[in-house]
């Protein structure tokens, strides 16, 4: 049996190692703006969202055909587009999806719900390790001792069991955008969850109740209690304690099992199975899955580059830089990870499929003002909390397929490149300055800059949060619009004056704007279209020509995976591509300068995150400069 394992884990990890899932969504966060009013427990629980709508047909067929002309040659458009009239014809198959999605909206509050979580991410198979999980970097610390190190990982294990305590008191401030009440579902699914591999789907653990988090350090797993006898947080210095002892009173070598969370699902799936079967394992594992969250003791990485401190910290909290150094201290299944390392780099990794990013970040700013504003004191009595050692019995096959995945996570690392960065020359008030909507104008500039460097357009996803549904989850803001190509042809490529150029970049914020106006009131298209083809396959019907056309695929076929994670501390959130040749582009608009994350892969030869960095800083100068030349000129 355990050569049978060893085999299996082999052979699916080299089968998949060397291919690239193309995700249907990127993992960044919802684009919201919202206000805050209190809300009682009741209210919070209760409050009543309208259910998600069914797009037109009609609708999404005109939209899509417009889309993705910008992507296609004229022949192939063509194509496409009649393939698209195709779908729509009266009687057809199209209407047919149509009808039986309506019914379907009909009889349930999110008809999206469970086929949005299943196809972008439980029956997803590459690692959830840079292909899914998104880390937010917060602002670097500079520790003097072992014990400032500590002190500030107490501090925000405290701050963000305290942002637990307000959720689940139901004291959670209401989200709105504009007078609409946003979906708060999201914040009950931060804590306490744990993705679980599968053979071939995964799923979700959700502890109902914890008293405990789990702390890596040097690879080994430790249990620590965090609540008092009578249920109350503990304090921070309490904390400080565990950590402490943690760190001092234990040793011996580790089994190295946070490296298997490392790997393809399928993989991960079947080492998952084998270590249950041996009880210890077991406890293991269930005190992992059901602990509030962990937190990552990291040592300080030992990595030899040329890379900018701000880039560093982002590698360090998306993949940990391999084996050899903290790759291996991570469990990357929790939806939670709180990072700490020895030289100050701080921040989290989140598991993606409970939850966007509006919690996370939300969060991270509520713990890293208390980390900043709490001040450790000695002169009082305090606890050590219980800690307990997690231990692990691994077969010959579960050492093998450990020391696969060390090998596996170090290709992915090397794949990596990351170019995090402060454009400084501006920030979301003076782009309002100039009556253009700052999110806007960053996307056009994302999508020239791919222009200037690989001369043509790219299918460019930018998540919107349709969260003014009930489970509203994300749809597909489509920025690659007829409108931004139209202005970053005429910017790069004719000799027009002001006065022209920027009537033809107001033309492409306010189609930009449009969009993101049907997207966030769940009229916009990609969704829909996987509703449709989910109730072709799942009705057993052939899957119609509309999904088979090259046209489509082109179209869904995001080289440009973007979004927006406004916090207002002076953080960023990274993550990798989603395509082999595409690029991960997050960024936080803050009042003078917009902090980027910029990634690609090695291994594609035609992109490159620096060049996208300076390319991007370009283009963002030069629209200003567009706008500003235009309104100096009318005066």
């Amino acid at each position: 049996m355990a050569n049978t394992t060893a085999g299996a884990v082999r052979g699916l990890s080299q089968k998949f190692i060397c291919s690239k899932h193309v995700l249907s969504a990127s993992p960044g966060v919802g684009l919201y703006s919202s206000r805050t009013k209190s809300m009682s427990a009741k209210a919070l629980q209760y409050a009543k969202l309208p259910s998600l709508p069914v797009p037109k047909l009609n609708q999404t067929l005109e939209q899509y055909i417009r889309t993705v002309k910008p992507l296609l040659t004229k022949d192939e458009f063509a194509v496409t587009e009649q393939v698209a009239k195709n779908f729509g014809a009266p009687g057809g198959v199209g209407e047919k999806l149509q009808l039986m999605l309506e019914e379907k909206g009909a009889k349930e509050p999110n008809w999206l719900s469970e086929w949005w979580l299943d196809s972008a991410y439980l029956s997803y198979r590459l690692p959830v390790l840079v292909h899914s999980n998104p880390a937010l970097v917060f602002p670097k610390q500079n520790f003097l001792s072992k014990k400032e190190h500590l002190a500030y990982a107490a501090k925000l294990i405290v701050g963000a069991l305290r942002y637990k305590a307000i959720i689940d008191s139901g004291k959670l401030e209401q989200d709105y955008l504009g007078k609409s009440p946003l979906d708060m579902s999201q914040y009950t699914k931060v804590f306490n969850g744990c993705r679980i591999p599968g053979l071939k789907t995964d799923t979700i653990r959700h502890a109902l109740d914890s008293n405990h988090v789990i702390v890596i350090h040097n690879n080994q797993f430790y249990k620590v209690v965090v609540y008092g006898e009578n249920g109350q947080i503990l304090d921070d210095r309490d904390i400080l304690n565990g950590l402490t002892c943690v760190t001092q009173k234990y040793n011996g070598p580790s089994a190295g099992v946070g490296f298997l969370t490392t790997e393809c699902r399928n993989v991960w799936g079947i080492a998952h199975e084998e270590l249950n079967k041996d009880p210890v394992n077991r406890a293991s594992l269930q005190a992992i899955e059901d602990s509030i969250f962990v937190m990552c003791l990291d040592k300080s990485s030992k990595i030899e580059d040329n890379a900018t401190v701000s880039t560093r910290m982002a590698l360090q909290l998306l993949h940990g830089y391999g084996a050899e150094n903290n790759s291996g201290n991570r469990w990357f299944d929790k939806t939670l990870q709180l990072i700490v390392s020895e030289d100050g780099v701080n921040g989290l990794c989140y598991e993606h499929s409970p939850t966007e990013g509006p919690p996370i970040a939300n969060l991270a700013d509520l713990i890293v003002n208390y980390a900043q504003e709490k001040t450790l004191r000695d002169d009082e009595r305090h606890l050590t909390p219980h800690c307990e050692r997690l231990t692990f019995n691994l077969t010959s096959a579960l050492d093998e397929a450990v020391m696969l995945a060390k090998r596996n996570v170090d290709q992915l690392v090397q794949d990596v490149q990351m170019n995090s960065f402060s454009f400084d020359k501006f920030g979301k008030e003076d782009i309002k300055a100039l009556k253009l909507s700052p999110d806007s104008f960053i996307q056009i500039a994302i999508q020239m800059a791919f222009i200037r460097l690989h001369g043509h357009p790219a299918a460019h996803y930018e998540s919107a949060s349709t969260r003014r549904f009930h489970g509203g989850r994300t749809e597909t803001i489509r920025s690659c619009l007829p409108e931004i190509v139209n202005f970053a042809n005429i910017h790069l490529k004719q000799n027009l004056s002001p006065q022209e150029k920027f009537k033809a970049l107001q033309s492409a914020v306010n189609a930009h704007k449009g969009y993101v106006g049907m997207a966030i009131n769940g009229q916009a298209i990609d969704r829909h279209l996987l509703g449709l083809k989910r109730l072709a396959i799942e009705g057993g019907i052939d899957i119609p020509s509309l999904f088979l056309d090259p046209g489509y695929s082109t179209s869904n076929n995001w080289r440009l995976s973007t979004s927006q994670v406004a916090a207002v501390n002076d953080m960023v959130m990274c993550y990798g591509p989603v395509t082999p040749d595409g690029y991960g582009c997050c960024y936080n608009p803050r009042r003078d300068e917009i902090n980027f994350a910029v990634s690609a892969f090695n291994s594609n030869p035609t992109t490159c995150a620096e060049k996208f960095g300076e390319a991007l800083k370009k283009c963002l100068e030069e629209m200003r400069d567009v706008a500003t030349s235009s309104i100096l000129s009318s005066l």
